[in-house]
């Protein structure tokens, strides 16, 4: 049974930092592309980043570039989005999800967390 586990969202004042991780099981973790996707109240999902199973191929969508970095730990099983200067525009529910192809959209992705809220305030 495959599981992706979303920790480390929180409320944090703009500006401030945060590290998500995803600890994923059941799967053979290297053979995976992975993503965070998020959805802002009344918003639709709309992706975050992406990494392919040996980090050699890493995408960031625009909005969050330069201020969001995806990496992953192969032999922990975890991947990580590292989110510095952090805007109140950011608040969403984070999601992680694995997939055979490191895609900016989500059918590749068979696999999706529960979610982790990230609260920013002004």
């Amino acid at each position: 049974q495959v599981q992706l586990v979303e920790s480390g969202g929180g409320l944090v004042q703009a500006g401030a930092s945060l590290r998500l991780s995803c600890a994923a099981s059941g799967l053979t973790f290297s053979r995976y592309a992975l993503g965070w996707f998020r959805q802002a109240p009344g918003k639709e999902r709309e992706f975050v980043a992406a990494i392919s199973g040996s980090s050699s191929i890493t995408a960031h969508d625009d909005s969050v570039k330069g201020r969001f970095t995806i990496s992953r730990e192969n032999a922990k099983n975890t991947m990580y989005l590292q989110m510095n200067s952090l805007e109140p525009e950011d608040t969403a529910v984070y999601y992680c999800a694995a997939g055979g192809i490191t895609s900016r959209t989500e059918a590749p992705y068979r696999y999706w967390g529960q979610g982790t809220q990230v609260t920013v305030s002004s």
